[in-house]
């Protein structure tokens, strides 16, 4: 990896195969990805990360973003300790972390920004768009919700996608959505949307979703 910032945090990880995972992560959202994604969001404020994991992400927007206070939620309360005590050790004071399902969302605090990467394919498909609208709710209008996701074209992507995230976690569903319907699944949640395709030289159909709260 080129970037300091995310050798940083892989290696705020004592577990090696946590860090693995990591390496694995950012492989596939490497540096020119996070930077594409990164451009949406607020330079100051306050963003959620739904489906945070072990905090990778969060961990690194935290880093290059000090004035933008983030905060990931995750089911997993094994990853959200690791999250928690990464931060400790990159002595991050502006990200934080609880325990909760995605599913179970229910708003709070408003936000000036969401994002969920790569979660949405493991969410099961009548869960989605109730999720989506309780995201809608935290935000103000012309409030930003970034979805990284990945496309069900072409097959050969869609595949190869698949093992790997069988690979990385074996006992997770997955549903991977079709472009157009996961737009409309949106648009009808309250969001004005709009795709940005993410060219990569792996067989992997990345979309990021740039979806404004009307």
């Amino acid at each position: 990896m080129r970037s300091e910032a995310v050798r940083r945090v892989i290696r705020a990880y004592d577990d090696w195969i946590v860090r693995g995972y990591c390496w694995g992560r950012f492989w596939i959202l490497r540096q020119r990805f996070l930077d594409e994604i990164g451009q949406y969001l607020p330079e100051r404020g306050r963003v959620l990360d739904l489906g945070c994991g072990f905090g990778l992400f969060s961990l690194y927007y935290a880093s290059v973003l000090p004035e933008v206070r983030l905060q990931g939620l995750d089911r997993n309360p094994r990853r959200i300790a690791m999250a928690q005590a990464a931060a400790r050790r990159l002595g991050l004071t502006n990200v934080s972390y609880d325990v909760g399902d995605v599913m179970d969302f229910r708003g709070g605090e408003r936000v000036d920004a969401v994002y969920m990467l790569d979660i949405v394919h493991h969410i099961p498909a009548d869960a989605v768009r109730p999720l989506l609208e309780q995201v809608a709710k935290v935000l103000p209008a012309g409030g930003l919700l970034l979805i990284k996701d990945v496309d069900r074209t072409p097959a050969y992507k869609r595949w190869f996608t698949h093992v790997l995230d069988k690979v990385m976690d074996p006992g997770t569903p997955v549903r991977y959505w079709d472009a157009d319907e996961l737009m409309a699944t949106l648009t009808e949640s309250g969001f004005g949307v709009r795709r940005h395709l993410m060219v990569d030289i792996l067989p992997y159909p990345h979309i990021l979703y740039i979806c404004v709260r009307q």
